[in-house]
């Protein structure tokens, strides 16, 4: 809003994350222009001294580009006719924005020391007011700027200019953000953009634009970020370029979507506008641009601005605040029903080993036979690690790991099933010092005769379908997303006092041999349901009766598969774990919850309907998965040229559970092995479940809606 804009004497420039000077060296043409059209040519060199050379800052990292930038900005300035003398420079420092710390006397042949350098970008950081902050600052999610000064700002917040306390990016409603694994919120740009915050909440005015990922827009981590960024601003301008490639992200007439950069993550550019003196709440604006990069996103960037943008109003909101554009018709309704986390207190990720061609089999004998060879003394530490392809890392070292299992008498104890993709049972080497992260906590209970939810926290693409059942632990990406990995709530909980007796913690027990009780308040001496005390004491008031827990697990399945639900709720669905709508009406409960066993059952692969099986293996010859071919015609999928399975209908062929195409990724991952008669037993299984599911679904359907209509309202932590 200064008359002269960047020639306004007023103005100060900053670019933290400055390369080759890109950005700046546009803003000094900008500013020179906007001073000529308004002043003449006259004074223009005087302006460049003592504006230009003033006002406008930079900060670099790397040597390089440092160095690129300051010849950069001589021949620009000569070119808007201006030639440095001796004693002028272009405040572009050598300094990590991010830190505090200056360095120690240090010089550098031909150069003013590190140290004056250090000195005086730390006075731009510390004391000068910014008005302007640009740029296109650094991504990268496993950052290298760990300092305290820029964690503490992250994650304690501070004071504002005008007395108002900020509380970091890590809470949410002045509570703490409850994330198990904030660290997208160490990415470097996020704390590029907390830096440029915290510069203008000290000015108490100014503007900051950055092109950034677009991670932060929408994601849940990201929440007390955005909160903190509206409460900071009075107008917020995003306008996303999408382009995302790790999300499959296509425009919205399903054509290709390009990235405006060489890069796999989609981007934003964010105007974030802070007036002098103003506290009322923030104003914001979203557009998007989709479509191919020449000849849709750069020509309209070329021939727009922020005049002629076509901005759609957002009305960001607890718990979210997102910064996009979602259809909330039906928020209100959603936002009184359970979310899965809240019915199932205790729940984790999916174990990851981080050496799954070692400790996962589809064989067990032949994951047996590779930990002989790993527990054998004969066998060099160096030919084990070449033999299994396993290095070294900071936390983990082979010679001591091969030690403590040649210890482990009871080593063939670890070895149980897992579920490592939908419907893909295989044998897991399931030990302590094997394993990266066990999720102990979690899958013990499903060391027992047990049922598991596995779902997801956000979908990234397509609609949601990551819903599935298992009696095993889980594998962390047994459900595909960009977004996250999968999740586990188990049913039943299992006390300590487990198997202490028998000498073995991997034997399940039956359920017939456990003692259970189903009170909200009984003691349990074995096991308890992992279902929330508000979720049971209200439909047992409702229903004037408890329902067991598999009901309410069952119940929650069906819900889970209504294609009705799926879509209605696509786009809560996108960013947090689901909320499930419980009928106030048993009978309908109870209907629902029929379905559900059904489907339980299909997806265990333990149901009668599975005996007769739609799919058939045809053909003569090898056996072996060579190149997968499916003609739609004949309904049949070609595992090689003479064998196939026929009964396969596109529908079934196409399904999708959790992200992957069922039928297509189970042969897939099968590649170049050949098919025994439990593996074509099981496919024809597989494509079985798959044909009643969809015919379930259906079912589920017709009186989902009926669900719906009378709800149970409850209380989300």
């Amino acid at each position: 809003n200064r008359a002269d804009g960047f020639a306004s004497d007023s103005v100060t420039v900053l670019d933290p994350a400055a390369g080759t000077l890109t950005f700046l060296s546009e803003a000094a043409k900008l500013a020179v222009e906007e001073f000529v059209s308004r002043y003449g040519e006259g004074g223009k060199e005087n302006f460049i001294k003592e504006h230009i050379l003033k006002n406008f800052y930079a900060f670099e990292l790397m040597m390089a580009p440092y160095t690129v930038g300051h010849l950069k900005m001589s021949f620009l300035l000569e070119e808007l006719g201006y030639r440095l003398q001796d004693d002028d420079r272009f405040k572009l420092y050598l300094t990590n924005t991010l830190e505090m710390e200056e360095l120690a006397q240090t010089e550098l042949p031909g150069m003013a020391s590190l140290s004056e350098e250090s000195h005086l970008a730390g006075k731009v950081k510390k004391e000068q007011p910014v008005l302007v902050i640009l740029g296109n600052p650094p991504y990268s999610g496993v950052s290298a700027n760990r300092g305290k000064w820029i964690d503490d700002l992250l994650k304690k917040g501070y004071t504002r200019s005008d007395g108002y306390k900020d509380d970091g990016y890590y809470q949410i409603d002045r509570k703490p953000l409850g994330e198990r694994n904030p660290k997208w919120l160490q990415d470097d740009y996020v704390k590029f953009v907390r830096f440029a915050q915290w510069k203008i909440d000290q000015a108490g005015e100014g503007v900051l634009g950055f092109i950034t990922n677009h991670g932060y827009l929408d994601n849940p981590t990201f929440r007390g970020m955005r909160q903190s960024l509206l409460n900071s601003f009075n107008e917020i301008y995003i306008l996303d370029l999408h382009g995302n490639s790790l999300k499959k992200e296509k425009c919205p007439d399903g054509s290709k979507d390009e990235n405006v950069f060489d890069i796999q993550q989609g981007v934003a550019i964010a105007l974030f506008i802070k007036k002098k003196g103003e506290k009322k709440d923030c104003k914001v604006y979203h557009s998007e641009i989709w479509g191919l990069r020449e000849e849709k996103k750069y020509d309209w960037l070329l021939k727009n601005d922020i005049k002629t943008t076509d901005w759609r109003k957002l009305s960001p909101k607890s718990e979210f605040y997102l910064l996009v554009h979602r259809d909330e018709s039906f928020l209100r309704s959603y936002e009184k029903y359970l979310k899965i986390t809240e019915a199932f207190p205790l729940n984790s990720v999916g174990i990851v080993t981080s050496r799954d061609s070692f400790v996962i089999d589809s064989d067990k004998e032949a994951l047996k036979r590779r930990i002989r060879m790993f527990r054998d003394e004969k066998m060099p530490d160096e030919l084990v690690k070449q033999t299994f392809n396993l290095k070294d890392k900071s936390n983990w070292k082979l010679k001591v790991v091969r030690e403590k299992v040649r210890k482990d008498e009871h080593w063939e104890d670890s070895i149980t099933k897992i579920l490592y993709r939908p419907f893909d049972i295989q044998w897991v080497f399931y030990h302590d010092n094997l394993i990266e992260r066990p999720r102990k906590e979690v899958m013990r209970h499903m060391m027992e005769e047990n049922l598991g939810l596995v779902s997801v926290r956000q979908v990234a693409e397509g609609i949601f379908n990551h819903a599935f059942v298992t009696d095993n632990i889980i594998e962390s990406r047994v459900t595909l997303s960009n977004k996250g990995i999968a999740f586990l709530f188990p049913l039943y909980l299992y006390s300590d006092t487990d198997k202490k007796e028998t000498g073995n913690p991997n034997k399940k027990r039956s359920l017939g041999s456990t003692m259970m009780l189903f009170e909200p308040k009984a003691e349990y001496t074995i096991k308890k349901p992992n279902l929330s005390p508000q979720l049971v004491e209200r439909l047992t008031c409702q229903y004037k009766k408890t329902p067991s827990p598999e009901e309410i697990f069952y119940y929650i399945y069906a819900v889970l598969y209504s294609n009705i639900y799926r879509t209605k709720y696509a786009e809560f669905l996108k960013i947090d774990f689901p909320k499930i709508p419980f009928t106030k009406d048993y009978k309908l409960f109870s209907k629902v919850a029929e379905y559900g066993k059904r489907l339980v059952d299909l997806h265990l692969l333990k149901s009668v309907e599975l005996d007769s099986p739609v799919a058939k293996f045809q053909g003569d010859g090898d056996e072996r998965v060579e190149k997968l071919r499916y003609d739609g015609g004949e309904k049949c999928v070609y595992v090689n040229r003479s064998r196939y399975f026929e009964g396969i209908t596109k529908e079934v062929w196409e399904y999708q559970i959790g992200g992957y195409q069922v039928c297509s990724k189970w042969l897939k991952d099968r590649k170049g092995r050949r098919l025994f008669l439990d593996d074509i037993k099981h496919y024809c299984k597989i494509v079985t479940s798959l044909q009643k599911t969809m015919e379930i679904q259906k079912v589920i359907d017709n009186i989902y809606p009926e669900a719906e209509k009378e709800t149970i309202e409850f209380e989300n932590k």
